[in-house]
């Protein structure tokens, strides 16, 4: 591993890109061409010089006894992991003859990329790897594992207008939580919401866990799993019935306001309540005091969307502040994603998309067991871990196990998904490639820059995916290979002066700054500027119509929702490696009372899909009727080395064909030995 040598420590500025709203600036401390110490530095206001512990410990990995330091070709059976050393040279004239063989004998659309990159910035995703992947026809990957349908949502309702920031938490004075727990993923919000709170703001918290802020809630509503639409639609009930809309607001910015209402109408406090598993007071406490109070915020986030009814509960969820009339205040309104808010198209990949076969990535297992045509031949995984964070895990399995498959992981660790691979390429991390960070939480985007030498001979995607279009013979002079260059390429299109703010250290902001008033500085990005509250593209896409609510998929055999939140270890899959405590299920104590198990008790948890084997932490943080295993887990976690991901269905939201995590439906029985 070459390092750069030195007597002093060095500090060098970087940022961080990994999927968090958040997007931190750090500051990293060299000696002897080693990382020795990771750091917050302060030149982004939002996260100041605090830093997760998860990123603290990136280093680590850097490190890892895990790391892949050089190209390496399978030499035994798939999944075994066990590889043999080769060159970069070798590596890619073998990956190109397979792409050029399955393309020649298949069809392009036999070649699937198979990534997602929440982790990733403008430079290393979506630039040279995409045109690689369109010059050679290869099947279109719908990245939909999260996010979907609240983005989905969010567009139909509002285009991609900015939400409320960070900053502007504190003039709130009711911040509603809503399917988000930033105390370990957004950490950086947690203190707007304090110092909102010292001045006097209520706090709600929907989720079903006890989570650290709905501790510290006024009202905190445990709803189960899944039920998110029904109480949603109680409030716009609540708001249309009690005459706390916002009628003028409603007709002069809004449309479909009457078709909403009929939607709304049969949900009473007492049927959501039924349905939500909460008291019906509860949820009337809930909209008197949303009704009531003004500035009011709420939070949108992701947990709420990984079920049936994720789409429209979004849409449910994103609505109400128009309906209460909660914009035109600094406060007030909705926070979600502001990744769209720099209006960044991709100008640099240079051309269009084919019209070829897409496949929805929840849908991976399928894709590779099913008689489809073409048949998959190549599968090239990078920026992903998908046995590890796509639905259906024993059927990615099966599908990576194929003899006809040749499958490619471009990774910087050995993941549960490059065991079963058949050519390994090293890839850097963050800390020894060059990327653009754009957050989501608040509004920023900042320059990532090597601080360390890459370990081994690992080398960046715009380095690779460039030396396979070369290899193919698919390169031309219509872009820049290489990282420093796709680097250059993507600061020239960037829009305004942000690429010149960027290559000279200055922090870029939109036209209408970093903390924009909805409905004063921004408006719905739509046709005519208003907010659509029953898009016709989401009442044709859902299979029931928007705002219909789907029933909870508990049958008397799996009565059980698992759900898997993120936790304080792992972003999505990253860092999955790393030593941490033993994996426990946790369970209600009424439940595991009724099943006669008692703490750290051996237990399968199990549907008809898998079991995960772990041992049980019965805490009474978790509603009834709902168990929980993290995001993120690595097979090596468990006894049996399956995770969540093992018991959830590969189903579709009803809007933007999301992942259902969430809609796992599960027993947990104590394992006889």
């Amino acid at each position: 591993m070459r390092r750069i040598k030195s007597k002093q420590d060095r500090t060098v500025e970087t940022a961080c890109p990994l999927d968090c709203p958040d997007s931190c600036s750090l500051s990293v401390t060299i000696g002897d061409g080693r990382v020795t110490n990771l750091d917050g530095s302060h030149r982004n206001p939002v996260t100041d010089g605090y830093i997760c512990a998860k990123v603290r410990r990136f280093g680590e990995r850097v490190e890892s006894p895990l790391r892949i330091l050089h190209p390496a070709m399978r030499i035994g059976p798939k999944g075994n992991a066990a590889f043999s050393r080769t060159t970069w040279d070798e590596a890619i004239d073998l990956v190109a003859s397979r792409m050029r063989e399955a393309r020649d004998t298949w069809g392009g659309e036999s070649i699937l990329p198979f990534s997602y990159g929440g982790s990733n910035g403008l430079v290393t995703q979506d630039t040279i790897d995409a045109r690689l992947f369109r010059r050679l026809g290869a099947s279109r990957l719908a990245r939909t594992v999260c996010a979907a349908p609240t983005s989905a949502a969010a567009q139909a309702l509002y285009g991609t207008m900015p939400s409320v920031t960070y900053h502007d938490y504190p003039h709130a004075k009711l911040i509603v939580i809503w399917g988000a727990n930033p105390s370990v993923s957004g950490i950086h919000l947690v203190p707007f919401i304090q110092e909102a709170r010292k001045q006097g703001a209520k706090l709600v918290v929907v989720d079903p866990r006890v989570t650290p802020l709905a501790r510290q809630a006024d009202l905190h509503v445990p709803i189960a799993p899944g039920s998110d639409l029904a109480v949603a639609l109680a409030l716009h009930r609540h708001l249309f019935e009690t005459g706390a809309a916002d009628q003028a607001f409603l007709a002069a910015h809004t449309r479909g306001a009457d078709r909403l209402r009929e939607r709304a109408a049969e949900w009473t406090f007492e049927r959501a309540a039924s349905v939500a598993g909460v008291q019906p007071a509860m949820i009337g406490e809930f909209a008197e005091l949303y009704a009531s109070i003004t500035p009011a915020l709420v939070r949108c986030g992701w947990g709420l969307e990984r079920n049936r009814n994720g789409g429209s509960a979004a849409a449910a969820i994103l609505a109400l502040p128009a309906v209460a009339g909660k914009f035109g205040v600094r406060g007030g309104g909705f926070a979600m994603s502001n990744s769209a808010s720099w209006s960044i198209n991709r100008t640099w990949i240079g051309e269009d998309e084919p019209a070829t076969r897409i496949v929805n990535m929840n849908h991976l297992g399928r894709i590779l067991t099913e008689e489809v045509t073409p048949p998959v031949k190549v599968l090239f995984v990078y920026n992903c871990n998908p046995v590890a964070t796509v639905p259906h895990q024993n059927l990615i399995i099966k599908g990576l196990e194929r003899q006809d498959l040749f499958t490619v992981v471009f990774d910087q660790v050995m993941t549960d998904t490059a065991a079963f691979a058949d050519v390994v390429l090293p890839a850097t991390t963050f800390l020894e490639a060059y990327d653009l960070a754009r957050a989501y939480g608040p509004i920023s985007l900042q320059m990532v820059q090597p601080v360390v030498d890459a370990a081994g001979e690992s080398q960046s995607n715009p380095e690779v995916f460039g030396q396979l279009l070369t290899a193919l013979g698919l390169d031309d002079d219509t872009g820049t290979q290489g990282e420093l260059g796709t680097l250059i390429q993507v600061l020239d299109q960037l829009p305004g002066t942000i690429g010149d703010d960027l290559r000279n250290g200055r922090s870029p902001a939109p036209a209408f700054g970093l903390t924009p008033v909805q409905f004063v500085d921004v408006f719905p990005r739509t046709p005519d500027e208003k907010v659509d509250l029953l898009p016709e593209a989401l009442e044709r896409e859902s299979r029931v119509g928007l705002y219909r609510y789907l029933p909870d998929p508990a049958t008397a055999r799996y009565p059980l929702a698992l759900i898997s939140p993120s936790s304080d270890r792992t972003i999505s899959s990253t860092l999955g490696e790393l030593p941490r405590p033993e994996i426990a299920l946790v369970m209600h104590p009424l439940d595991s009372h009724a099943r006669g198990l008692e703490e750290g008790a051996s237990v399968r948890i199990f549907n008809d899909l898998g079991e995960v084997r772990c041992t049980l932490s019965i805490e009474p943080t978790v509603r009834p009727g709902t168990v929980v295993l993290p995001k993120g887990l690595w097979r090596s976690s468990t006894i049996n080395h399956s995770t969540a991901t093992a018991l959830a269905p590969d189903a579709l939201s009803d809007i933007g064909a999301g992942a259902c995590f969430n809609d796992s439906r599960v027993q947990v029985e104590r394992i006889v030995s």
